[in-house]
């Protein structure tokens, strides 16, 4: 019986080890909308310059290919694994443009504040970000980008965040013609919050349009400049 046992455990192993690869399935993790394409993700794996289809399981390394995939700047997280048929998925989480900065370079800001290059896939409806911006500090516009997505008011009203050389934020609103001065972050919810309580009450006064600049940089007052 034990030996019996030990042939078939031998035998069952020759085979799983030289079982070969079938053409690889790409999965796309939560975000539909695709900025990294199928064919991209196809090309990244690859096993010593060649395909991964048809190769023997025993010579595929998982890691090697987790790491050419993750190296790719669209790519947040990405996973890959092989079933005992030999069938090898990848699971691909894409990074999420929170912003798109248009200065002298063009890209996206990714929600974890990191550098996303645009994409000739798809194009994300997210604010501008004009101004005083380098590529390796985008921590202060990041944190403006993610109020704006979680904030319904901010999210269907601001189109652009402009960063001034000394790191205060400038926003713009997507239908009125003047300009909202947060200042530093500091107290940026309560801020928000006066933006909120004085946008309602010149909606009401039929006031907007008579505003050139909305001061937001004093947290117990909003002051706001005439045209």
């Amino acid at each position: 019986m034990l030996i019996l046992v030990g042939f078939l455990f031998v035998f069952s192993s020759f085979r799983n080890s030289t079982r070969k690869v079938s053409e690889p399935v790409v999965k796309f993790l939560g975000e539909e909308n695709l900025f990294v394409t199928h064919e991209t993700v196809s090309k990244l794996l690859i096993v010593n310059q060649e395909s991964v289809t048809n190769k023997p399981k025993e010579i595929i390394d998982l890691n090697v290919l987790e790491n050419a995939l993750n190296s790719n700047p669209m790519i947040k997280e990405a996973q890959v694994y092989i079933n005992v048929d030999g069938q090898l998925t990848a699971e691909i989480n894409q990074k999420k443009p929170i912003a798109r900065v248009v200065t002298n370079a063009s890209y996206y800001i990714d929600d974890d504040a990191t550098y996303m290059p645009l994409s000739t896939n798809y194009s994300a409806r997210v604010p501008l970000v004009t101004g005083v911006v380098e590529k390796n500090n985008l921590h202060n516009v990041a944190v403006v980008a993610r109020k704006v997505q979680s904030d319904e008011f901010l999210k269907n009203n601001v189109v652009e965040i402009h960063q001034n050389e000394n790191k205060s934020i400038d926003l713009k609103f997507r239908k009125d013609d003047f300009t909202i001065q947060l200042g530093s972050l500091k107290q940026l919810d309560k801020k928000i919050n006066n933006l909120k309580a004085f946008y309602q009450k010149a909606m009401r006064d039929s006031t907007l349009s008579k505003y050139s600049v909305v001061n937001l940089r004093f947290d117990k007052q909003v002051i706001c400049t005439k045209k």
